[in-house]
C-alpha cells in the first residue's frame, strides 16, 4: 500500500514513516499543506495520514482541497486537539477516521488496517485463495492454517494480487505499492519478487500468470 503521510513534526514523521514501511508500506512524507496538495496530482496513493496542524496550509484545507478533487482515498487525520467541533469538521469535510496526539503507533496501524479494509475488502481482516488465507491484520499467509515464511515486501505483492483478483496488477502498481520517493526499484527488482513467490506458491495452488505487455494476474482458484 502506498500512503502519504503529511506532517511537519519531523520526529513523529520518522516514528510513523519507519513503522510503515516495517510492514510494507510504500510511505511518501510531505512536510506541508502545498507540498501534500502537489503530491496528489504526482502519486496515486491508498491512504493518507494527515496532520491538523500544518505550515502554508492547513489539514482542513488540504483535506477539503483533496475531496473538491473527488478523490475517495482514506484519510486518517491527526492533531493535538480533541474538540468536539474539529472532530465534526474533519468528517464533515471527508475524513475516515480521526486520531489525537499523542499516540501509540500500534493504534495508528490498527487504524490504517482498518481502514485498508474498508476500502479494499469490506469488513473482512483476511483474503483467500484456495487453500491460501492472508490475514492483513497479523501480516502472515497461511496454508490450511500452517504459516508460511515470506518477507514482508513478498506479502505486500500477495496482498495487492489477491486484492485485485482476477485484475491484471502492472509493475508499476506493484512498485508504487512497495516504495516511496526516497526508494528505488527496478523492473528486475520486481521480477524477482515475482519469481520468489512462485516457487513458494504454486504447490499450494497460486498461479500468478504474466500478461505479456502489461502486468501479472492471479485467477479466482477455480478459474471463472
Amino acid at each position: 500500500m502506498r500512503i502519504l503521510l503529511v506532517e511537519d513534526d519531523a520526529m513523529l514523521a520518522d516514528a510513523v514513516r519507519l513503522s510503515l514501511t516495517q510492514s510494507a508500506h510504500a510511505v511518501d512524507l510531505a512536510r506541508n499543506g502545498e507540498d501534500a496538495e502537489r503530491a496528489f496530482t504526482t502519486g496515486d496513493y491508498g491512504l493518507v495520514i494527515l496532520d491538523v496542524a500544518l505550515p502554508k496550509m492547513n489539514g482542513f484545507e488540504v483535506l477539503r482541497c483533496l475531496r473538491r478533487r473527488r478523490l475517495s482515498v482514506p484519510v486518517l487525520m491527526l492533531t493535538v486537539n480533541d474538540s468536539v467541533e474539529d472532530r465534526v469538521m474533519a468528517l464533515d469535510l471527508g475524513a475516515d477516521d480521526y486520531l489525537t496526539k499523542p499516540f501509540h503507533l500500534a493504534e495508528l496501524e490498527a487504524r490504517v488496517r482498518a481502514l485498508i479494509r474498508r476500502a479494499h475488502s469490506g469488513s473482512s481482516s483476511t483474503l483467500t485463495h484456495g487453500r491460501l488465507r492472508l490475514d492483513m491484520a497479523g501480516r502472515r499467509l497461511y496454508c490450511d492454517d500452517a504459516p508460511l515464511e515470506l518477507s514482508a515486501r513478498e506479502l505486500a505483492v500477495i496482498e495487492l494480487l489477491l486484492l485485485r483478483e482476477r485484475k491484471v496488477v502492472t509493475k508499476q502498481q506493484i512498485v508504487d505499492h512497495l516504495y516511496g520517493w526516497e526508494e528505488g526499484s527496478t523492473s528486475n527488482t520486481i521480477e524477482v519478487f515475482i519469481h520468489r513467490l512462485r516457487k513458494k506458491l504454486e504447490p499450494f495452488g497460486l498461479d500468478i500468470r504474466t500478461i505479456r505487455g502489461m502486468g501479472y494476474l492471479v485467477d479466482s482458484p477455480n478459474g471463472e
